[in-house]
């Protein structure tokens, strides 16, 4: 744990596959967290392993994400956050351990997920008239979703195929014991 950060701080990741809707839920639980009075920050992890190249054998650049959550997480409990809500992917129980290990606080993974046709409806309209780019997300989708279903790294599961995300972010933040 941080030097400063609060007792009983913890940290959140919302993990699933590509298009499922990390991203728009962790910003939904913010906002719930927000109303609630809690001291929170949302970290989209995607943004802190975002530069290139990427070094040899680490494709996803899961090294740099580390280095920089390491000392963005440390900031933000330093300064009060009770709970940190994390938007990424970790595939294995050793990312997870690393994860964890950056953010120096208790680490809860929530998986969510969705019917493989949903999601493909999501990222066609997210990458309309970027054919390349929406290919590999529809293939990374399915391949990512069964090597999360495989290695099962999550707390717990919320399926998101038809909930609404406000639903979606209040079933996240009481099956992780956050009200």
């Amino acid at each position: 744990m941080h030097a400063d950060s609060p007792r009983g701080a913890q940290a959140l990741l919302i993990n699933g596959t590509v298009g499922v809707g990390k991203t728009t839920v962790a910003d939904a639980v913010g906002d719930l967290l927000a109303e609630a009075g809690t001291p929170h920050a949302v970290l989209d992890l995607d943004r802190l392993r975002q530069s290139w190249p990427t070094p040899p054998g680490d494709r996803f650049n899961f090294g740099m994400l580390l280095r920089n959550l390491r000392s963005i997480a440390g900031n933000y409990l330093d300064a009060g956050a009770t709970r940190l809500v994390l938007a990424g992917v970790i595939e294995q129980h050793d990312e997870r351990k690393r994860l964890s290990d950056a953010v120096g606080v208790d680490l809860t993974v929530c998986r969510l997920r969705a019917e493989l046709s949903v999601i493909h409806k999501r990222l066609a309209q997210r990458h309309d008239g970027e054919p390349e780019t929406l290919r590999w997300h529809l293939d990374r989708s399915a391949e990512l979703d069964a090597i999360l279903s495989r290695f099962a790294v999550d707390d717990f599961t919320i399926d998101t195929t038809t909930r609404s995300v406000p639903d979606v972010a209040a079933a996240v933040i009481s099956a992780a014991d956050w009200q």
